[in-house]
């Protein structure tokens, strides 16, 4: 488990009270945290005594990997892996500090790892929301889509990384990788790395977990603007997989590459409404929540145009390792 996404905010005490909200939210899990072989914890610097705070509430050993103030999420992410102890461990899990799981996350996304046929099963995604709110429904269904995969029925393309669990051997050959100037698509790379290499990522739905959404309006328009910038980074990826020989050239042509795959996301999103295991919106909630989405996704898109034509990119650098404030309640 990273804290990245609490490095956003007013004060370290922010962070250190969000941080035990979710470790007392962990151990009221179905599957409790005595169970596990080992739990990490990657940190910008807790002190002794917040660590000590942190085990007495875990009710159980935790080991604290300290990261630098420019260490990313994904790199946060494969350090805190570097200290899995892979005589003990078979299976990894990553969630994230900002996240608020069900009591019965953990033990979703791991049961199929023990269902029959599971041999053929390398890595589970589990399912990540934002609020049931109308906002939170819009902006689930931008963020949060699930692609099914070719390789298996029940089988995705992608995940999020707030959400997923590896066979440990799995997660050590492909890791996350760099992405320079890239605020959060590293995990839908390494999903088309994996379908690329005919491995398996199996769809648990039940294993939910919402995200927050950003404290404010300004930090949530900031995000849209650095997700659209993330489309950009993509594109290629995506062209890659997706299109043939004859078409890769779309990759190198400018913002309209990720114009169009703005207006693709645009359609999957509005078909997606309804269809994210989320109470369902009727009537004017559900035409008002589509109004929104499209409002959200022009912003999106406008970010992807301007870093497509080649503007920003310079101020991009370190993007992953920058956060927005996810502490309310």
């Amino acid at each position: 488990m990273e804290t990245n996404n609490l490095r956003g905010g007013d004060s370290a005490a922010n962070a250190l009270s969000s941080l035990k909200r979710l470790i007392e939210r962990l151990t009221r899990q179905t599957l409790p945290p005595q169970a596990f072989a080992q739990w990490i914890i990657t940190h910008d610097g807790l002190d002794a005594r917040s660590r000590d705070d942190i085990v007495d509430l875990a009710g159980r050993p935790v080991d604290f990997v300290e990261i630098g103030a420019q260490t990313g999420y994904y790199d946060a992410k494969n350090l805190g892996f570097e200290q899995v102890d892979a005589s003990r461990c078979d299976y990894v899990a990553f969630g994230d500090a900002d996240c608020q799981p069900a009591d019965d996350w953990l033990e979703r996304l791991l049961a199929p790892f023990d269902e029959p046929g599971a041999d053929a099963l390398s890595a589970i995604a589990g399912r990540t929301t934002y609020s049931a709110s109308m906002s939170g429904a819009a902006l689930t269904t931008i963020d949060f889509m699930y692609f099914p995969s070719p390789l298996r029925d029940g089988a995705t393309r992608n995940f999020y990384a707030n959400n997923v669990a590896f066979r440990r051997e799995v997660f050590e050959q492909y890791r996350y990788g760099k992405l320079d100037g890239v605020y959060r698509a590293h995990c839908q790379v390494m999903g088309l790395r994996l379908q690329d290499a005919g491995v398996v990522v199996h769809y648990a739905h039940d294993a939910h977990t919402e995200h927050r959404l950003p404290d404010s309006w300004r930090e949530t328009v900031k995000l849209r603007w650095m997700r659209g910038e993330d489309s950009v980074a993509l594109t290629p990826y995506i062209v890659r997989a997706y299109l043939p020989a004859s078409l890769q050239w779309f990759a190198r042509s400018g913002p309209l590459a990720p114009l169009c795959v703005m207006a693709g996301r645009l359609g999957f999103s509005l078909r997606a409404l309804n269809h994210q295991g989320l109470p369902p919106l009727r009537g004017w909630r559900r035409a008002a929540t589509a109004a929104l989405l499209i409002g959200i996704s022009s912003v999106d898109t406008l970010g992807a145009i301007v870093r497509g034509a080649g503007f920003g990119a310079r101020r991009a650098a370190g993007r992953d390792a920058q956060a927005l404030s996810y502490h309310r309640h």
